[in-house]
């Protein structure tokens, strides 16, 4: 591999500094292992008529993320988001979510089992390498809000042995491990109950993801956690005043310990937002009639989103572009160098910005990166190595009998 980007390389030099060719751009991020540490898309695998296997548009039905457009991309895998809205903080609210996890969880492993000639579940850092020298896109599990164990943290061990690998404590709302970022403090950061789960993550060997926590949740992480914190979807508040942004201290202390903000393209992170009555209305109302969308046909879908598009060309609102999370990119990279930078879009989640609408867009960041003077060696810690390089950290302190 590290042959192969020195011969590159050494074609990128010859160009000159920072004007290397989109051609030599393809080809350098081709032999790279690029993972995006944050994917939703496995909310799309429960959609009726929707395959990973088959090339999707975003204007059709939504979806950023499938087979065709990861090759395309040069998308190698990444962490499938085993996601959960938050609900209800009771104990039917708790078993709610805990079912709803395990659900998601098991129709990831059912894609692989059923694309097993083009997908891998992968356990370990070493899988990477592994799974892409054999020709197949890797496949993470990680949990985005962790309500579904907080009602008995010693589910953690059956997510593990489901496959997950990263999980982070809360979403949008706070819950009984922690504080959310977008939320009021409530606990002052962690729970309890939120540091015998940090505890727990340690000893199992799962990583833990900071992104949508508070700044003392990630704070108190940090403290606590004997492993490297990871930021799954994070851009910086430097170049954009936003509660899901980390702010340049809270990214050096996270760089101090070991760890990595993997860099977001959600635009309401990147640039103001404006609140047009009509325009919220009518999107309520679109939603309310279609409803989230996973329960819907192929051709309803297409309908659903032709209406979006209506509304959004009656009513537009200003969207971040492929140079603004480029800013945001950078900037954490000149903060606090590139062992500790990596890229997790969000996805299917409500990431793409204009210039990076879907993962097939990708290797525009490598392209990027080479004029901006970065060599393929940054590239592939950025794309994948400092977060693997994490991984193996955690492997390495979890219990022995883990």
């Amino acid at each position: 591999m590290m042959r192969r980007l020195a011969l590159l390389a050494g074609v990128a030099a010859l160009l000159g500094p920072g004007i290397a060719s989109a051609q030599t751009a393809r080809q350098i991020h081709e032999k790279l292992i690029a993972l995006d540490t944050h994917l939703d898309t496995p909310a799309n695998f429960a959609v009726s008529g929707w395959d990973i296997m088959d090339r999707h548009a975003y204007a059709d039905d939504g979806s950023q993320v499938d087979y065709p457009r990861m090759v395309e991309g040069g998308l190698d895998g990444g962490f499938f988001a085993v996601y959960t809205p938050s609900g209800e903080r009771t104990a039917a609210g708790d078993i709610k979510a805990r079912d709803y996890a395990i659900v998601r969880a098991t129709e990831i492993r059912e894609m692989v089992a059923k694309h097993g000639d083009k997908f891998q579940l992968a356990l370990k850092a070493d899988d990477a390498a592994a799974i892409n020298k054999a020709g197949k896109k890797i496949v993470f599990m990680s949990m985005e809000n962790s309500q579904p164990v907080e009602g008995d943290l010693s589910l953690m061990k059956t997510f593990y042995d489901l496959g997950v690998r990263m999980m982070s404590p809360a979403h949008f709302r706070n819950n009984d491990l922690g504080d959310s970022a977008t939320d009021k403090p409530e606990w002052n950061g962690l729970s309890p109950k939120g540091r015998q789960f940090v505890a727990e993550a340690n000893r199992l060997g799962i990583i833990l993801d900071a992104s949508h926590a508070s700044d003392q949740v990630l704070e108190q992480m940090i403290a606590q956690s004997t492993t490297p914190i990871v930021l799954s979807h994070s851009g910086v508040k430097a170049v954009f005043d936003h509660p899901r942004n980390v702010d340049d201290a809270h990214l050096k202390l996270l760089a101090a310990k070991g760890g990595v903000i993997q860099m977001n393209a959600y635009s309401g992170y990147m640039v103001p937002q404006v609140n047009i009555p009509e325009r919220t209305a009518a999107l309520a109302a679109l939603r309310k009639e279609f409803g989230d969308g996973d329960d819907l046909t192929a051709d309803k879908r297409k309908a659903m989103m032709a209406r979006r598009r209506e509304i959004e060309a009656r009513w537009p609102v200003p969207r971040a572009t492929f140079e603004d999370f480029m800013a945001h990119l950078l900037h954490a990279i000149r903060l606090v160098g590139v062992d500790h930078v990596g890229i997790g879009l969000d996805m299917d989640g409500g990431g793409g910005v204009v210039g990076l609408e879907d993962v097939a867009s990708n290797w525009k960041i490598s392209e990027r990166l080479l004029k901006e003077g970065y060599t393929p060696a940054d590239l592939q810690k950025i794309w994948s190595g400092n977060v693997l390089r994490v991984m193996k950290q955690v492997e390495a302190a979890k219990a022995p009998a883990a």
